[in-house]
């Protein structure tokens, strides 16, 4: 290997000609998009997927930085979301989570307007002590429109309420897979159809040097993404990179999926249901509803889990369970030599809080920053690693946070989860907010304060007082935050229903 200076000082070109991506579904054809998009003619790009083995499909529903990721390619939201019977998402409904009978949502956006130095949740908790008695939520305009089943666009101005949200979609994770497959192939993107036999790898370096399909055709490349989803082909079979488990935490390790046809218009948002060995989701889309089952099977049996999630349909099955299994946790390594881990090779995390495409996204967005020459610096793959475990740590935490804020008692896996021991970093976290109703920010939080607040209020972690500058303002909000509410109704009244809008804006085939 030839040193980053050596080549500036000799004009050797180091420039990376061919990337090979191992694996389709929505890893794959999202880093095939993306590379497609940025490298353009001046590098090979080409995937190996086959037909034959299947994808899991993570994640039917996003955060809001999954807008970012299409404004790069250039996508059109209107076109995006009819091709992969998108609909709207204005934040999460957490149901039955703090204690069975209690709801609370997590919206996409601040709760109001911070009007003073001091946050505008601290005078929300002085009204409560002065008997005040509207929910958090009730400050939040994202939930003003999703419990009323209607959506808008943002507006820019920000002295209008309508600016204090955010808003990102459900689609269908198989068709946005084929839309970005037709995306990045006309983009030059070459696909080979077949299973990979063997790897290879250099004597020297202990890089990979090619793959050897089972027909027998031999495929090299420079530099090589993993996306073969849970197996790691590459990242664990061939480089032996090892795992970090965090089943200790986020004991969840088996989940079931069935869809439903929708029973009325999509609800802009996606509903959590904390059950007794776990959660069930509900992602409405246009076509029909996602739904599934996250458990624990230490405390339910798979035929079980099964049943309950069908029971508990709220239209006609739309096919049989599927079944998944998984182990929380992270690669010790995302980038190892010469290989990129991206999507679920590189870890997984239930999607509690929609996580799994936007932390593909996330890698993808690294790789670029951090893109290699042939040397593949050390430095290069440090950093890239270093920001990759923090903001997966970051997100582990917050999954974290509901589960241990529970004060259920009614079943084994509520009474394990409030019991157990949280890494230091969340512990931190909980104390401050429980003392003083404060909200730290730390590196790489993927997750900003407004929505640890909704978590924390949410999952009844009320604080024992507040911050001491408070009592430094002279002021009673109850009034101001009355007439934020008031505004908060009448704008959501006024907004479109959520049907309208996709039938107008983005209605699928």
């Amino acid at each position: 290997m030839i040193d980053g200076a050596a080549n500036a000082r000799t004009g050797s070109d180091q420039r990376i000609r061919s990337v090979l991506i191992v694996g389709g579904g929505t890893a794959g054809w999202m880093t095939a998009a993306m590379l497609g998009h940025i490298l353009k003619a001046n590098c090979r790009v080409t995937l190996i997927e086959s037909e034959e083995i299947g994808t899991v499909g993570v994640g039917e529903a996003t955060i809001p930085p999954i807008k970012l990721f299409n404004d790069t390619l250039g996508i059109d939201e209107r076109d995006f979301m009819r091709a992969t019977q998108g609909s709207f998402k204005l934040g999460i409904e957490f149901t039955d989570w703090a204690k069975v009978g209690h709801s609370y949502f997590h919206p996409f956006g601040p709760h109001g307007f911070n009007f003073d130095t001091v946050p505008l949740h601290q005078f929300w908790l002085r009204a409560r002590q002065q008997g005040e008695t509207a929910s958090l939520d009730e400050h939040s305009m994202a939930w003003a429109l999703a419990r009323e089943g209607r959506f808008q666009h943002p507006l820019p101005d920000q002295r209008n309420i309508l600016s204090t949200f955010d808003y990102a979609f459900h689609f269908d994770a198989g068709l946005y897979a084929r839309y970005l497959r037709r995306f990045a192939e006309a983009r030059g993107v070459q696909r080979i159809e077949g299973k990979i036999a063997d790897v290879t790898l250099a004597g020297e370096t202990g890089f990979v040097e090619s793959v050897t399909m089972e027909d027998g055709q031999v495929e090299a490349a420079d530099l090589f993404i993993d996306c073969s989803g849970f197996r790691g082909l590459l990242i664990e079979g061939a480089l032996a990179t090892g795992y970090e488990e965090w089943t200790h935490w986020l004991p969840c390790d088996r989940a079931v999926a069935m869809p439903c046809a929708n029973n009325g218009p999509p609800l802009p948002y996606t509903r959590s249901t904390a059950r007794k060995a776990g959660w069930q989701w509900r992602i409405p889309l246009q076509h029909r509803t996602g739904n599934g089952y996250v458990y624990c099977s230490n405390f339910i049996s798979d035929s079980q889990a099964a049943d309950d999630l069908a029971q508990n349909l709220d239209g006609q099955a739309l096919g049989d369970p599927r079944a998944l299994r998984f182990v929380t946790g992270r690669r010790k390594a995302s980038w190892n030599r010469n290989v990129v881990a991206i999507g679920l090779s590189s870890g997984f995390l239930e999607p509690l809080e929609s996580t799994s495409i936007h932390l593909i996204q996330a890698n993808i967005s690294k790789l670029i920053g951090l893109f290699p020459t042939r040397d593949f610096d050390p430095a290069t793959i440090a950093e890239f690693n270093r920001v990759s475990a923090a903001e997966t740590e970051r997100i582990r935490d917050f999954l974290i946070l509901h589960y241990k804020l529970t004060t259920r008692q009614d079943s084994d896996l509520w009474r394990y989860c409030g019991a157990m021991d949280i890494p230091d970093t969340l512990q931190m976290k909980v104390d401050h907010f429980r003392r003083y109703g404060r909200l730290i920010a730390r590196e790489m939080d993927l997750f900003a304060p407004p929505s640890w607040l909704a978590v924390h209020i949410g999952q009844l972690n009320i604080p024992e007082a507040l911050d001491p500058l408070i009592e430094y303002r002279d002021i009673d909000a109850r009034d101001w935050l009355a007439r934020l509410r008031g505004a908060m109704v009448q704008a959501a009244r006024q907004a479109p229903l959520h049907q309208d809008v996709l039938d107008q804006h983005c209605k699928a085939s």
